[in-house]
């Protein structure tokens, strides 16, 4: 196995997931084909899943669903990596946290990554699909918790 490889598609996943919490969407965009699909298996917003099919229809739908003020948090890990030349597949466990303010809610949730990967013509390693279906997902209203308060909030509006 060529662990060069290996360590590019790692890379290309955090980078992923970096960008979408620190909401870097030119930076999300680059880690797609332009050609991507994706399926984002979640009942939060109400129904079993979102697919897309494009780079842009993908990085649309995340900066409307997850910019506005809300939070995410997005860990990955196990990474099941499988290289056939210029072509790979993966498969991350992966949990997320997303916290809404508007709304006073936090959604927690788990699921596996199913992924692959294509060496683009610039040599760089992209996401050419994207998918996964929730192992289980969970919503908790603020006022379900006592004590609450959200002390931090990077993407608050400065009064």
């Amino acid at each position: 196995m060529d662990l060069v490889v290996l360590e590019e598609i790692k890379r290309l996943k955090y980078r992923y997931l970096r960008g979408v919490d620190l909401k870097l969407w030119d930076e999300v965009a680059d880690t797609f084909t332009v050609d991507a699909t994706a399926d984002y298996g979640t009942r939060a917003v109400g129904s079993e899943g979102k697919q897309f099919e494009g780079r842009d229809a993908i990085v649309e739908f995340l900066t409307q669903s997850l910019g506005n003020g809300i939070i995410t948090v997005h860990h990955a890990a196990q990474p099941e990596i499988e290289i056939d030349g210029d072509t790979a597949t993966g498969r991350w466990s992966f949990t997320d946290k997303v916290i809404v303010p508007d709304h006073k809610v936090i959604i927690e949730g788990a699921a596996f990554y199913e992924d692959t990967y294509r060496r683009d013509s610039d040599g760089a390693w992209r996401m050419s699909h994207i998918g996964y279906v929730r192992t289980y997902e969970s919503m908790t209203s603020w006022d379900a918790i006592p004590g609450f308060r959200l002390l931090a909030n990077r993407w608050a509006v400065p009064a």
